[in-house]
């Protein structure tokens, strides 16, 4: 962990924390590393006008909390997601409170991790060299 990173909390399914912890432990990475590739990765799809409409509202409850710690310019782009989200979302009359950058963040990563895990485990491979001792997600 660097000493500018930010600390952010997300609450995930106990499903979404133990792909997301395969995930990390497939490349010898950790869940932090694994969060900011995630957000790379979906945040541009999410920001366009005719981005997929996630499958709940972004403040929705999850029973874990995961902590992870994130480069400050990432974190940077959580509020203009959380107000793109919550825009959505009233043009759609759809009820819920503004989420929160960190509701935003969960929203993001629980739209990733419903991708095909294999298909996960394969680009953080790629994303970080393919090394030969990368593992994949079901390992």
């Amino acid at each position: 962990m660097e000493s500018d990173e930010v600390m952010l909390t997300v609450r995930l399914t106990t499903a979404e924390r133990t792909l997301l912890r395969r995930l990390a432990h497939g490349h010898r990475g950790d869940v932090s590393e694994v969060v900011a590739d995630a957000l790379l990765d979906v945040l541009p799809m999410l920001l366009t006008r005719d981005a997929p409409r996630p499958a709940e509202p972004p403040n929705r409850f999850a029973p874990c909390a995961v902590t992870v710690w994130l480069p400050p310019e990432l974190v940077e782009l959580l509020p203009a997601l959380a107000t793109h989200l919550a825009t959505r979302y009233a043009a759609q009359h759809v009820p819920h409170p503004a989420p929160t950058p960190s509701a935003a963040l969960g929203t993001a990563l629980r739209l990733w991790l419903r991708q095909d895990p294999a298909r996960l485990a394969a680009a953080l491979q790629s994303l970080h060299g393919g090394h030969p001792h990368v593992r994949t997600a079901a390992a």
